[in-house]
């Protein structure tokens, strides 16, 4: 899976290296795909995602729009980061732009993303309580290490 993707784009990287050649792999989130919006219309996607709301999710051409700015970057810059595994929200944040709608959202790996998304609804279930809007609020936008 992706681990063996994430492994290719090093191993590239070594071997086209001498040809001026950057690789990198993309981490998208949660991404506003047309089949993902078709399950949400259909009433598929809840049970599919695990209740992530897909109204959060990044269009494809936030992507896009990743790639676009690694391109702009000098060679020097970017065999720098040749085999490195980009997530698009933090090349967002590092190379300042934006989804289609303006907003940068949260990384896959920060808190501000992981908390709304599996914690506070596992907290709920078992605690058949609400998670107050105070919290939900100001969740800090921390990365988490790998």
């Amino acid at each position: 899976g992706k681990a063996a993707i994430d492994r290719l784009s090093v191993d590239m990287s070594y071997q086209l290296k001498k040809h001026g050649v950057a690789t990198t792999t993309l981490y998208p989130g949660l991404v506003r795909t047309e089949g993902n919006l078709q399950m949400v219309e259909d009433g598929t996607w809840d049970e599919a995602s695990g209740n992530l709301d897909l109204s959060q999710g990044e269009t494809p051409a936030f992507s896009g729009r990743a790639v676009a700015n690694l391109a702009s970057l000098s060679k020097e810059k970017m065999m720098g980061r040749s085999g490195n595994v980009e997530v698009v929200a933090e090349l967002a944040k590092e190379l300042d732009f934006t989804d289609v709608d303006g907003n940068q959202p949260a990384s896959i790996r920060s808190l501000k993303y992981l908390a709304p998304n599996f914690v506070f609804p596992q907290i709920e279930k078992e605690s058949g309580k609400p998670i107050p809007d105070w919290i939900k609020e100001n969740v800090p936008d921390i990365l988490l290490p790998w």
